[in-house]
């Protein structure tokens, strides 16, 4: 194999660019040719395909985001936006692809594998919702972020003894919500595998009353339902005042954290080695601190799971 592409798709997620430079040397490394491709699968059907080099990545490593950029493509879940994708690999004369991102960019790359072009995905995504792999790209520093965001509030929290419920990334995996709640002492932790009964929350609320506590912190997953609701139960049914913080987008953002860092440029060398020994149709990942390979097909079928134990644990910390 002399060419090889790269594209990051779905949503960004910080130590993306840390996996692109780490592909990209190793390639260079084991002299083979490396494309980026811009703006995900849709950048792949529209040909923004560009040879890279040593310099295409110099002094990216701490930088967030993604600089070959992401964009979700409603043409490349049609067969004739996969075809079209493999005609301009061919047409680059690229023999294979690394992909990095979440379940639905790994739905794109055995796509691409079944219809002949080997493909390796690294998984790149701040939920840490992918089977196959204790850590994601991006979870760490997005964890980070939220909880700083939570230090901030707790402050605000307790200055006006007041409730807070802060509302965290997390559709379908509670993982953002679970680890944050137990690292800054949530009172409660709202997430998708294991939703609490609104009575237990008010319950837990109150007993913290009764020994004098004036604020409280519950961490919510945006898939457990809409924090404002939620707040509003909880005010009608302990009297407390109770506010809401919806931290977004922010999540997604900033420099990387070292774990991160190195996650991804172990991950992203290891998808090269992966490409380059005819392996295809695989995922990269890291299994109590060892790379681990999986195949692409068996990590969509699997359901990704929380440590049920943290979240035992949580409960029994917020007596």
């Amino acid at each position: 194999m002399k060419k090889i592409g790269i594209l990051t798709s779905g949503g960004d997620a910080p130590g993306m660019n840390a996996a692109i430079r780490a592909v990209v040397r190793k390639a260079i490394y084991h002299n083979v040719e490396i494309f980026g491709i811009k703006n995900g699968f849709q950048g792949l059907i529209d040909d923004h395909i560009e040879k890279m080099d040593i310099g295409s990545v110099g002094d990216i490593i701490q930088r967030g985001g993604t600089i070959l950029h992401s964009a979700r493509s409603e043409d490349f879940k049609r067969d004739e936006g996969q075809q079209k994708g493999v005609e301009q690999l061919k047409k680059h004369g690229i023999e294979g692809l690394i992909v990095i991102g979440g379940d639905g960019s790994f739905r794109g790359a055995q796509k691409l594998t079944e219809k002949g072009y080997p493909c390796i995905g690294i998984p790149g995504t701040i939920d840490n919702d992918i089977a196959g792999t204790d850590f994601t790209i991006g979870f760490d520093t997005a964890l980070n972020t939220v909880i700083e965001a939570i230090d901030k509030i707790r402050d605000t929290a307790s200055s006006h003894e007041r409730t807070f419920i802060i509302e965290v990334m997390g559709r379908h995996a509670g993982d953002l919500a679970l680890w944050a709640g137990l690292a800054d002492g949530a009172e409660s932790i709202l997430i998708p595998e294991k939703k609490d009964e609104l009575q237990e929350i008010v319950d837990r609320l109150k007993r913290g009353q009764q020994r004098g506590k004036k604020h409280s912190i519950i961490i919510l997953a945006e898939g457990v339902g809409n924090a404002f609701d939620y707040a509003e139960r909880i005010k009608e049914n302990s009297n407390l005042e109770t506010r809401v913080t919806v931290l977004g987008h922010i999540q997604r953002g900033g420099s990387p954290t070292a774990a991160d860092r190195v996650l991804a440029s172990r991950l992203g060398a290891q998808a090269v080695d992966l490409l380059l020994s005819g392996e295809a149709g695989k995922m990269t990942g890291i299994q109590n601190n060892k790379l681990m390979t999986h195949d692409i097909a068996g990590v969509l079928e699997e359901k990704h799971t929380i440590d049920f134990s943290m979240y035992q644990l949580s409960k029994e910390l917020s007596i």
